[in-house]
C-alpha cells in the first residue's frame, strides 16, 4: 500500500470516530455543535492523530485504545486554529479553503467552539482512562504529556510569544521557542503520548522523542517557507500572511535556502533516530518524507 492510500485510510478511520464522539443532538445550544464540528470536519490532514497512532503501531500497542487520544489531539489543534485565525490574532478570513469559523458563526460562538473543543478532548481522555482501572495510569500519563504540550509550557506559551513579537525584531532564539512551542510542542506530545498509551520501552520513547523533537520543528519551518512559495489552492489560504503580520519567521531571519536545508537536516536528523527498528519504522520515516517535500 502506497503512503497516499495508508494516509486516506487512516483518514476516514479518525473521522468515523469523530463523527461518532462529537455531539450532535438537537438541544438548546445546539450551534456550538454545529460550529465545533464546522472546523473539525473543514478538511485537516489529521497528522497529529495519525501520528499518535501511528507511534501507537510502533511499539505494538492497540490502536483502537489509542483512538479517543487521537480524536482529542485533533479537538485541541482544531480549537488552537479557531483561535488563531481571529480579528484578535491572526485574523484569517479562510481557513483550508473554506470561511474561517468566525466567518460563519460570528467570533463570540468561535470562541466558545474553540473553548467547548478544548473541554471536550479532555473529557474524551479522561473517559478513556476510566474504562479500565489496569492501564488507567499509563492514560494519565499520556492525558499529561498531551496538557503540558497544550499549556502555558506548550503552545498557549509559544502564542504568547508570537503575539509579544508581532512588529518587532527578534533573534533566532526566540523564534525557535516560538515554533518549538506554538507548533512543535503538540506534535510531540502526540508521538510521545501514543508511545506511551501503547506501552513503549525507555529505548523507543527515547528514539520516538528525537524524532518528534525533529519533526516536529521542521514541520513549522516548512510552514514558514510556504507561506512565501507555496500554492494558495494547496494551501488552503493565502500566502504571505507572516509578512503582512509582521512576524518574524526562519526565511526573514536566515533566509529561504539556509531554511530549507534546516528543514531537510532535521527530517534527515528525525529519521536516524529511528531508522534501527527496521520495517515497523518504515511508515514514520516515508510520512516523513511526504511532510519535507510538500508543495515545494
Amino acid at each position: 500500500m502506497n503512503l497516499q492510500q495508508a494516509l486516506k485510510e487512516k483518514i476516514t478511520y479518525i473521522d468515523k470516530a469523530m463523527h461518532t464522539y462529537l455531539p450532535q443532538e438537537d438541544s438548546l445550544q445546539k450551534e456550538i455543535f454545529d460550529a465545533m464540528s464546522y472546523s473539525i470536519f473543514a478538511g485537516g490532514k489529521r497528522l497529529r492523530p495519525i501520528l499518535l497512532l501511528a507511534a501507537t503501531e510502533f511499539v505494538g500497542g492497540n490502536i483502537d485504545e489509542a483512538l479517543p487520544f487521537a480524536c482529542a489531539v485533533e479537538m485541541i489543534h482544531t480549537y488552537s486554529l479557531i483561535h488563531d485565525d481571529l480579528p484578535a490574532m491572526d485574523n484569517d478570513d479562510f481557513r483550508r479553503g473554506k470561511p474561517t469559523n468566525h466567518k460563519i458563526y460570528g467570533e463570540g460562538m468561535a470562541i466558545l467552539a474553540g473553548d467547548a473543543l478544548l473541554n471536550y478532548a479532555f473529557e474524551l481522555m479522561i473517559d478513556g482512562a476510566l474504562k479500565n482501572k489496569d492501564d488507567a495510569y499509563k492514560k494519565i500519563l499520556a492525558i499529561k504529556e498531551i496538557a503540558t504540550a497544550a499549556g502555558v509550557y506548550g503552545m498557549i506559551g509559544g502564542q504568547v510569544v508570537d503575539l509579544l513579537s508581532e512588529n518587532k525584531k527578534i533573534d533566532g532564539e526566540t523564534l525557535e521557542f516560538i515554533h518549538k512551542n506554538k507548533t512543535a510542542a503538540l506534535i510531540i506530545s502526540s508521538i510521545r503520548a501514543g508511545a506511551i498509551l501503547g506501552g513503549a520501552n525507555d529505548e523507543e520513547l527515547s528514539s520516538l522523542t528525537d524524532f518528534s523533537k525533529n519533526i516536529g520543528l521542521g514541520f513549522q519551518i516548512t510552514d514558514d517557507i510556504l507561506d512565501i512559495i507555496g500554492d494558495e489552492k494547496k494551501l488552503g489560504k493565502k500566502i504571505g500572511s507572516d509578512e503582512q503580520n509582521h512576524k518574524a519567521t526562519y526565511p526573514s531571519i536566515y533566509g529561504l535556502d539556509a531554511s530549507i536545508q534546516k528543514v531537510q537536516k532535521l527530517f534527515t536528523d528525525g529519521i536516524h533516530s529511528i531508522e534501527r527498528f527496521g520495517t515497523k519504522s518504515e511508515f514514520l520515516i516515508e510520512l516523513s518524507d511526504f511532510l519535507v517535500k510538500r508543495d515545494y
